[in-house]
């Protein structure tokens, strides 16, 4: 692992875009999957209470498009772990036996819970009592929530590494405490603020689809009644994650500050920090972060950005040069600056060098056992050894710049979308509101591009890291020709393009046919 290595850019370039693509496409089913599994556990719930025919024919449904969504969402899911293996060998060896448990955990279990109790939804009406198969209906969304949740560990995991520690002897990250890895703040707040927004999304899409059918004014009592339903459960999940918004804000602001500069378009931090509104962060060219203190034509809220970032209206936020040239934080411990990162990563670099050779020579254990120290000291540091320049620590900030605001704005939009939706239902005129309509329709590829949005956040802003501080992007890749991956993103591109353009043609289909009631 020599710090000097020979970097294949265009390997690099082409394994993130694949993985990129993967995870975009992968995005656009889990969400709607989460957000119509307690929708349709709703609906199902309603019957059993009510032995309404009409609320088993609504369940059925919605079941129906929950059905369509799920299998398209397993099969890219499925290619997107594989990718570890084919496209980030080095990335797999050295911390597959960290990174893999979550993953084995989601597969073993809450996919097997998934795939058996999904049969029963569809094909055990009538066959079932009603409570069993209430309970399928609702263990189904259970297991696919249980398996949001085992893949958020693990990518929570890359972004804030805990409960594992670095074996000279292996060569390998090993876990030293599976529920520091399993409970970590950052997995906790990623399950809760990632669900809720799909539940927000599946809220929006049950909107948009109930309003098609008042706009073609048919199956009015079930596009009014399923509405109320979305209506309610999407403003609930509003309100909640606003609140799960601010804590992870919070959490990446200590976790993360590199990712929340970015975010914020924050070059020179310090205390009483604005919040941005917007600003002219130019699109299309990474900023002169340092000479810039700030992005010009800047509206913002006063004291909001150290309130979101420490609890605080006066508290320390560091901006992206604080953070290189390295800065005091509140509590009074010094963070080191780049230089003196790379420093200490290069010096962990050597020492497990050093330590591999005089293994193998035989050397005395006392030799032995000061380098071991020297490489457990500087580990934390251990990925900066391959940096060469401040640049590449630096987030590409125009994305995470407006991917947020677009996150934030959305949210908002949503808001006022339910809380409308709300005020017409209580008017009594919800079926009467052509405009209205309208909007809930086209809010429906809103939400997705704002769930999308979230997602390059959390990614973008954690680069140039696969894992954060421990492993660059151009160490983890395999020893493979950028050829050979060049082809297959072309041919997952056709793939998932394809799939998706399926799945909107039966989805439409389905919603042109209706509910069978």
């Amino acid at each position: 692992m020599n710090h000097l290595l020979t970097i294949d850019t265009a390997m690099v370039d082409w394994a993130r875009a694949q993985f990129a693509l993967t995870a975009i496409y992968h995005w656009l089913f889990v969400p709607l999957t989460l957000g119509l599994a307690v929708m349709m556990g709703i609906m199902e719930t309603l019957y059993y209470r009510t032995g309404k025919e009409f609320w088993k024919q609504t369940a059925k449904y919605w079941q129906r498009l929950f059905g369509i969504n799920f299998a398209m969402g397993v099969a890219t899911g499925i290619i997107l772990e594989f990718e570890f293996g084919t496209n980030w060998s080095n990335y797999s060896y050295l911390v597959g036996d960290v990174f893999g448990a979550p993953l084995a955990i989601e597969g073993i279990v809450a996919f097997f819970m998934e795939s058996t109790f999904v049969a029963v939804m569809f094909f055990g009406w009538n066959k079932v009592s009603k409570g069993f198969h209430l309970a399928s209906t609702w263990l189904t969304g259970l297991g696919a929530t249980i398996s949001a949740w085992w893949i958020l560990v693990a990518n929570s995991w890359m972004q804030y590494p805990v409960g594992q520690e670095f074996n000279p002897e292996t060569m390998r990250n090993e876990m030293t405490s599976f529920l520091q890895v399993a409970l970590s703040p950052v997995a906790v707040d990623k399950f809760i603020h990632t669900v809720l927004s799909a539940w927000v999304l599946g809220a929006v899409f049950v909107v948009g689809v109930s309003s098609w059918y008042l706009l073609k004014k048919r199956n009015i009592e079930f596009a009014t009644k399923s509405l109320r339903v979305g209506t309610i459960f999407g403003l609930v999940s509003s309100v909640l994650i606003m609140a799960s918004g601010h804590h992870s804000a919070y959490t990446v602001a200590q976790t993360q500050p590199m990712k929340l500069a970015a975010m914020e378009g924050l070059y020179k931090g310090g205390t009483d920090q604005p919040l941005t509104l917007i600003s002219a962060v130019n699109p299309f060219r990474q900023p002169d972060y340092e000479r810039q203190d700030e992005p010009p034509m800047k509206i913002a809220v006063p004291y909001a950005l150290s309130f979101l970032a420490t609890n605080d209206i006066h508290g320390l936020v560091p901006g992206v040069r604080d953070i290189l040239d390295g800065y005091t934080k509140a509590d009074g411990t010094v963070e080191l600056s780049l230089e003196q990162k790379i420093e200490r990563g290069r010096c962990a670099i050597t020492a497990l060098q050093e330590y591999r050779k005089a293994k193998k020579g035989g050397a005395p254990e006392v030799i032995l056992n000061e380098l071991r120290t020297e490489i457990k000291e500087n580990m934390p540091y251990f990925g900066y050894g391959y940096v060469r320049e401040r640049s590449q620590v630096v987030p590409y900030i125009p994305v995470c710049f407006y991917a947020f605001r677009v996150m934030v704005g959305g949210g908002c939009l949503f808001i006022l979308l339910f809380a409308l939706s709300l005020f017409f239902i209580y008017k009594g005129k919800i079926t009467e509101m052509r405009w209205f309509h309208w909007i809930a329709l086209l809010c429906i590829p809103v939400a997705y591009i704002v769930s999308e949005s979230g997602w390059l956040v959390a990614e973008f802003g954690r680069q140039p890291w696969t894992i954060q501080d421990m492993l660059p992007t151009w160490v983890g890749v395999s020893h493979l020709g950028s050829s050979a991956v060049m082809t297959t993103f072309f041919l997952f591109l056709i793939l998932f393009t394809t799939l998706l353009a399926v799945e909107i043609s039966i989805m439409c289909k389905q919603i042109k046919k209706g509910p069978e009631l």
